[in-house]
């Protein structure tokens, strides 16, 4: 399943700061279709994903009926992405 949106870089400040992109409610659906097939486990999802020149695998986090897609600093801060900015996302989920 592929899928592209954009969306604000978002902050989470626990231990330590975490930077999210919150996946947009129709592509969440989607996901959410076939989510018992991609889920390893706490319903995460496992993905492939680009945001700008920058390829990556993570996992989706499940978060008020939708997904986060975690933005690590080896993502961010070769752009200089930062909470608040927005970003293009291409995403396979993997299954």
């Amino acid at each position: 399943m592929e899928l592209a949106f954009t969306g604000p870089v978002i902050e989470w400040r626990g231990p330590a700061p975490y930077y999210f992109v919150r996946v947009p409610d129709e592509e969440s659906a989607d996901i959410q279709q076939v989510a018992s097939m991609a889920t390893y486990g706490w319903g995460v999802i496992p993905v492939e994903a680009r945001v700008g020149e920058v390829a990556f695998e993570t996992s989706l986090f499940p978060k008020d009926g939708g997904y986060l897609l975690p933005l690590k600093n080896a993502v961010r801060k070769p752009q200089g992405l930062g909470s608040g900015d927005e970003v293009a996302v291409e995403m396979t989920v993997r299954l």
